[in-house]
């Protein structure tokens, strides 16, 4: 990842270190603005949210304002386990990867969510259609702190968690739970629904693609790695009655054909690079061309 090596030298002063604690703050406020909406009847939340035809209005703040639409939890206690929660992984996964690494993904997802619901809502008013559904309210930081979830499992898949409180689960099995789940609901969606998901985690995919090491599976470098077994790969020499052996004592004759439980070592003191079995390793006289 060298352009972020790039970055970080250039622009690594400004990261905003613990930027899981502001994210949090942020959400709770999106809450408290929410039970606020609930109590007045006001609709105070459709000021926040990434609503395209009224950011093409001069509404702009609504590109930044989103990020404070709390997920859909209704249950407060169950939304302060799941920020608690996102809290600590996004924490070490700063420690991780470093502050400005993860901010870098934070505010990657963050700006490919808004850059996708108003790509969409551009190709859907060039095409005529009706864009009115392109509602705000489905737009929030759910799939980002879904992809901080994914991006920890990547980082320590076999982490347990206790589900319930009780049940100790691996990290990696959640993990794909939360796949499984995020791709049923990305085929219940619609269009503007499925590309908020594909944006949101976005930067999961960046992540996820750009840390495999696609070296290894390339046909110059399969090819190497088997001329290499082929060249160490101990010779098979064949006996009298055509038989096939690895290893042959240089005293007794004996292979590992004769006696599967024989050990053979080569003598580093022999010239000629002869083998010995067990019973002859310490034994033989060693043997010197010169």
């Amino acid at each position: 990842m060298n352009y972020l090596n790039k970055l970080e030298r250039k622009f690594g002063r400004y990261a905003i270190p613990n930027l899981s604690k502001w994210l949090i703050f942020g959400y709770a406020i999106g809450y408290v603005l929410y039970y606020m909406e609930m109590i007045t009847k006001l609709p105070v939340l459709e000021f926040l949210m990434l609503d395209p035809a009224k950011v093409m209005h001069g509404q702009i703040w609504r590109l930044v304002t989103w990020v404070l639409m709390p997920p859909s939890y209704s249950n407060i206690f169950f939304y302060i386990i799941m920020m608690l929660l996102y809290y600590q992984l996004g924490t070490a996964l700063e420690r991780t990867w470093g502050t400005f690494r993860y901010n870098a993904y934070i505010f990657g997802g963050i700006l490919f969510t808004a850059v996708g619901v108003m790509v969409t809502f551009f190709v859907m008013r060039a095409l005529n259609m009706p864009a009115a559904y392109i509602m705000g309210y489905s737009v929030s930081t759910y799939y980002i702190n879904l992809s901080i979830f994914l991006a920890f499992a990547v980082c320590y898949p076999e982490m347990q968690l206790m589900l319930y409180f009780i049940i100790p689960v691996k990290i990696k099995w959640l993990a794909i739970l939360y796949a499984v789940l995020v791709g049923v609901s990305f085929f219940q969606s619609g269009w503007t629904g499925r590309i908020v998901i594909v944006m949101s985690l976005m930067n999961f995919l960046v992540f996820f693609f750009s840390t495999r090491d696609y070296h290894r599976v390339s046909p110059s470098e399969i090819k190497r790695k088997r001329d290499f077994r082929a060249q160490t790969a101990p010779p098979k020499m064949r006996r009298n009655d055509g038989a096939l052996y690895k290893h042959k004592c240089a005293i007794c004759g004996r292979t590992d054909l004769d006696d599967p439980s024989l050990e053979f070592r080569f003598c580093s003191k022999c010239d000629g690079g002869l083998e010995y079995c067990q019973d002859h390793l310490f034994t033989h006289e060693h043997v010197k061309k010169s």
